[in-house]
C-alpha cells in the first residue's frame, strides 16, 4: 500500500511547497564537513564546471560577472534570492524560504545543489527574452560525447548481442542502462567472453534483477515509465534497453520521462533524445535498426516523452505534485535512472546503509526500481556484511562510481 495522495496538483512550479509523504526523519546531507563528497562539490567541481562554460560561450560582461559573482556567493557568502523578475520566482521564494541568507553549505546540499545551477542559468539570461534564450550551456559538453569516434565502435556492440541467448542479452542491456554513465556503454556486459564482465558483476553492491525480471516477464507490466539521468552515452543504452522491452514483448508502452530543460550538467532534455536517436540512426547494423523501432513507436504512440516541472525542482520526490504522482501510480513499474533520481527517491539524508530499501522508498506511489551508479554518499539497502566489508576497504566507494545497484520495491 503506498501513501494517499495528500494535495491538489499545482499548474506551474509557482504552486510551491508540496507533499504526498513526511520526509525521512534522519539528517539531511549539508556540504559543511571538510573532505566531503559535498564540499568536495561546491569547492571544486562547481567553479571548474564555471571555468568550463566560460570557455566555451562567447559570453558578455554581464554573464560573466553574474557567473564569477554566483561563485564568490557559494564559496564566501549567503544565499540570495532569485530576482523578482525570474518567471518561477514565488516557487523558489517558497522553496528557499528557510534558507536564504544562510550559508551554502549550511543548507540541505539536495537543495543547494539544485539551486546553484537554477541561479547559473539565471546568469547566463537563459530563461530571459534575448540573444541567449534557451541557449543550453551545457550542450557543447554533450554534443562531445556524441561526437566521440569510439562511440561507433561502442555501438557495434549491439550486433554481438544478437548472437546471445535471450536472458543474457536481456541482462546486458539491463546493465548497460545502469553503467551507461561511465567511459563506455557497456553493451558487452553480460557476454561470457569479456573479461571485464566479472569485474562489473562483483560491483553490483545490491542486486534485485531477479525480481525485476520475473516481474516483467509476469505479463502484468502494460506500461513502464523510464525516469532518464543523463544524455549522451547514458541516454543511448536507456534507448536500447527500452526498445528490447517492447520488442520482447515485456511491456506494451514506455513514457520516457526527461527533464524540461537542463538542469544538472549532462541531464536529458528533449533536444538530447533527437540528438541520441539521430547518432542511432547514423551508425549501422542493430544500433540503426534501434533508432528506427522507436522512431516508429513515438510515432505511433507506444512511446510517449514525458517531462514536469518538478524534475527541475530541489526537493525529494516525497514533496512531488499529485499529476506527477498519478502518473507513477498509473504505471505498472517506473524504472528510476541514476543518482540524482535515487537521491530524490529516498531523500538525500544519513540514513543508515542496512535500512531496507522497500522501507525508504515506500511511500512511492507504485512499483518502482532504481539503477544506479552510485556517486554520491546516500545509500540504502546494502546487507550488513557488504557493508562492512566495503567499508573496511577503505575506498570512496559510495563517491567513485565503481560500484551499482539494482534495487526494486515491487
Amino acid at each position: 500500500m503506498h501513501t494517499p495522495l495528500l494535495r491538489p496538483a499545482p499548474n506551474s512550479p509557482s504552486a510551491g511547497q508540496l507533499e504526498i509523504a513526511k520526509a525521512p526523519e534522519h539528517s539531511a546531507i549539508a556540504s559543511n564537513v571538510p573532505g566531503s563528497f559535498a564540499w568536495h562539490v561546491f569547492r571544486e567541481r562547481h567553479p571548474k564546471l564555471v571555468s568550463q562554460i566560460r570557455r566555451a560561450h562567447p559570453y558578455l560582461p554581464f554573464q560573466h560577472q553574474a557567473l564569477e559573482g554566483l561563485i564568490e556567493e557559494t564559496l564566501t557568502g549567503r544565499i540570495s534570492r532569485l530576482p523578482r523578475s525570474a518567471y518561477d520566482f514565488a516557487a523558489w521564494d517558497a522553496w528557499g524560504g528557510d534558507y536564504f541568507g544562510q550559508r551554502w553549505q549550511d543548507v540541505p546540499f539536495l537543495w543547494a545543489e539544485g539551486y546553484f545551477y537554477r541561479r547559473l542559468l539565471e546568469a547566463i539570461g537563459f530563461f530571459a527574452s534575448g540573444p541567449w534564450f534557451w541557449v543550453d550551456p551545457f550542450d557543447f559538453l554533450k554534443a562531445a560525447e556524441l561526437q566521440d569516434p569510439a562511440l561507433d565502435h561502442e555501438l557495434a556492440a549491439l550486433d554481438e548481442l544478437q548472437h546471445l541467448p535471450p536472458d543474457q542479452r536481456a541482462e546486458a542491456l539491463l546493465l548497460a542502462s545502469l553503467w551507461g554513465n561511465r567511459a563506455d556503454l557497456g553493451f558487452r556486459i553480460g557476454k561470457a567472453s569479456t573479461a571485464e564482465q566479472p569485474t562489473r558483476a562483483a560491483n553490483l553492491i545490491a542486486d534485485d534483477s531477479a525480481a525485476v525480471w520475473s516481474t516483467l516477464a509476469s505479463g502484468e507490466t502494460r506500461r513502464v515509465c523510464i525516469v532518464a539521468d543523463n544524455a549522451g552515452r547514458e541516454l543511448l543504452s536507456d534507448l536500447a534497453f527500452l526498445d528490447y522491452l517492447i520488442q520482447a514483448g515485456l511491456v506494451s508502452e514506455v513514457a520516457l520521462h526527461l527533464k524540461p530543460h537542463p538542469y544538472y550538467v549532462s541531464d536529458a532534455v528533449t533536444a538530447d533524445l533527437v540528438g541520441c536517436l539521430r547518432r542511432l540512426a547514423a551508425a549501422s547494423g542493430s544500433a540503426a535498426d534501434i533508432a528506427g523501432r522507436i522512431w516508429q513507436l513515438l510515432a505511433d504512440g507506444r512511446v510517449t516523452v514525458y517531462t514536469h516541472w518538478f524534475y527541475c525542482a530541489p526537493l525529494s520526490f516525497h514533496h512531488m505534485p499529485l499529476d506527477l504522482a498519478s502518473e507513477f501510480e498509473s504505471a505498472s513499474l517506473t524504472i528510476m535512472k541514476g543518482d540524482l533520481n535515487y537521491r530524490r527517491l529516498v531523500g538525500d539524508c544519513d540514513w543508515p546503509s542496512t535500512t531496507p530499501f522497500v522501507e525508504a522508498a515506500s511511500y512511492f506511489p507504485g512499483p518502482v526500481v532504481t539503477l544506479r551508479t552510485l556517486k554520491s554518499d546516500v545509500v540504502v539497502g546494502i546487507d550488513s556484511r557488504t557493508l562492512s566489508a566495503l567499508d573496511a576497504s577503505r575506498e570512496p566507494w559510495r563517491t567513485s562510481g565503481t560500484h551499482g545497484l539494482v534495487q526494486a520495491r515491487l
